[in-house]
């Protein structure tokens, strides 16, 4: 069975942009790899955040893995920082990866404009790390939102430098996309992300998530009830598309362009699609959360999973590279 990896960062609660985009599509894929899906705290200390906070962050983003719909007995869950071969394996990959490629990668340049004020070594060599992270495991493919194929195609790149350099090591990881990989935010231009507060939670309730949706951005050229609209540019509309039945989806397509509907009436038919597919999740989210031991044990048994598959790679890495030195044995 073929491996596949990927991850996320614990840098806050995840929301439909992490469901929708990654864990909605690994969930199918449990059956036809071998699945090792990380947490990925190294990651998410890249930019500023409270050293205090981290720990729940992990355990949320654990239970909201499984409360979505991963299974610990068909993948393995784990987490980074607790696998040193991640950041081992990235130092060794720094050392053959040009400093220009990375800094052509188009996320670091949206980072280095967010966070100028703390624009850090981390955020430029991001994408090694990501490298590491994937070949670790020697991953044949890595399933990936749009927005990450320059960093996937750097991956390859590395792979390709290192197999030329010490020889044939790695395989060339090859993308595994999903529709609904990229995710607008509700303010309809920015892809959704926590640290835009553009987002609906997996946990919310109901009366949340309506909330948010009912200020949400929709066709910027229907401004009265009586305009008509234009659904393919409307955010909501492509939320419409990833939430509700065929039927919903026609009769607020037709009713937005005949000004038959408000935006209101189409909000709240998506509000109560989003609710009823997040309610079961947000139910188990919570009772994982108040069986920490659980947790606790499938992220051990993830962790030591996961550290004997790295172990086995870094081995054939040191015979490779030449640091496994016989004369210590």
């Amino acid at each position: 069975m073929k491996r596949i990896f990927s991850g996320i960062k614990p840098s806050g609660r995840l929301h439909i942009g992490n469901y929708l985009g990654a864990i909605k599509n690994w969930i199918t894929l449990q059956d036809e790899y071998q699945c090792v899906w990380g947490i990925v705290d190294y990651h998410a200390i890249t930019v500023p955040y409270n050293p205090k906070e981290l720990e729940e962050r992990v355990i949320d983003c654990a239970a909201s893995y499984i409360a979505a719909g991963l299974d610990p007995e068909k993948s393995i869950l784990m987490l980074q920082s607790q696998v040193k071969e991640h950041t081992e394996l990235a130092w060794i990959l720094n050392t053959i990866t040009p400093i220009s490629w990375l800094e052509r990668v188009p996320t670091f340049k949206d980072k280095a404009k967010q966070f100028s004020k703390s624009l850090n070594m981390g955020l430029l060599d991001y994408p090694v790390l990501m490298a590491a992270d994937i070949i670790l495991y020697k991953a044949d493919a890595v399933p990936v939102g749009e927005d990450q194929l320059p960093h996937l195609e750097l991956t390859r790149e590395i792979v390709r430098r290192f197999n030329n350099t010490f020889g044939q090591t790695f395989p060339e990881p090859k993308a595994i996309t999903s529709s609904g990989a990229l995710i607008k935010g509700l303010d309809g231009n920015s892809k959704m992300g926590k640290s835009l507060e553009n987002c609906i939670y997996l946990d919310e309730t109901p009366e949340e998530i309506w909330k948010k949706l009912s200020t949400a951005v929709t066709d910027p050229q229907r401004i009265r009830r009586n305009d008509p609209g234009d659904p393919e540019v409307c955010n909501i509309f492509s939320l419409h598309k990833l939430f509700s039945k065929k039927e919903q989806i026609d009769y607020v397509n037709n009713g937005c362009r005949t000004a038959d509907i408000g935006c209101l009436d189409c909000k709240k038919i998506l509000s109560n699609n989003i609710a009823a597919e997040l309610s079961p999740i947000r139910e188990k989210l919570i009772e994982l959360k108040n069986n920490r031991d659980y947790l606790k044990d499938v992220l051990n048994e993830g962790i030591r999973k996961s550290k004997e598959i790295a172990i086995q790679t870094m081995s054939e890495v040191y015979d490779k590279i030449g640091t496994n030195y016989k004369f210590l044995k």
